[in-house]
């Protein structure tokens, strides 16, 4: 009670409102009567406006839930043009003395086998009316107002971190490198230069160069006895 208290005041408080409007309306549509083609189209026409009096005090009622006011097309469409064609073709054929198009939808009638039907449906004229506007009043409706969704940013993703061991760190062969390809870093043997062919040669080359020459030790002359001789 508490929770749908102001709303229910409302929406008793419209439909008061509503019905003492459609009440006077219903009233007037009596001073002005059904005599003649002009008095019996104006009188139909307060008293659909009395119909949709009643209808749209829900409407206005539903304002306090925070609603909007909208159209419904597939009530108009579904609801409101059927009841526009039936009751103004019942209207237009019981209308008093020969009225707008009313010989034309007589003789339809007769060919469609419907006139008993609308004659009979025909004494209650201000019912239809009636009818036709709280039928028009109701393709009027109320929805919550949509709320914007938030968008929630993307939470960035950190990206992993990958150790990656320094060239340093890894001996390096002789006879062999390491190359890194697509399928990851890999040892493989280098390609034999034309130079490797020279390397003992240089290498001996290198060690005459840099040696140290070889001395020999030579003594005194020994005199022999052929110098004694002389």
């Amino acid at each position: 009670m508490r929770r749908y208290g102001l709303y229910d005041a409302t929406r008793g408080l419209t439909t008061m409102v509503a019905v003492g409007a459609a009440g006077v309306l219903l009233w007037v549509a009596t001073l002005v009567g059904v005599q003649g083609v002009t008095r019996f189209w104006e009188s139909m026409a307060i008293v659909a406006a009395a119909g949709l009096v009643l209808a749209l005090s829900q409407v206005i009622g539903g304002w306090t839930k925070g609603g909007r006011t909208r159209i419904s097309p597939t009530t108009f469409l579904l609801a409101f043009l059927p009841t526009l064609v039936c009751v103004g073709w019942i209207l237009m054929a019981t209308q008093p003395g020969s009225g707008w198009h009313e010989g034309r939808i007589v003789s339809w009638s007769h060919s469609l086998g419907i006139m008993g039907l609308v004659h009979s449906l025909g004494l209650w004229h201000g019912v239809l009316a009636f009818g036709f506007g709280l039928v028009l009043g109701l393709t009027f409706d109320t929805v919550p107002v949509e709320e914007p969704v938030p968008v929630e940013e993307p939470v960035p993703v950190a990206e992993p971190v990958v150790e990656r061991t320094p060239a340093t760190a890894t001996p390096v062969r002789d006879d062999e490198t390491l190359v890194a390809d697509r399928r990851g870093p890999k040892w493989r043997r280098r390609p034999a230069a034309e130079d490797d062919a020279d390397e003992p040669v240089t290498a001996e080359r290198e060690a005459a160069y840099t040696a140290e020459p070889k001395t020999v030790t030579v003594g005194p002359r020994s005199t022999t006895t052929t110098d004694v001789e002389e």
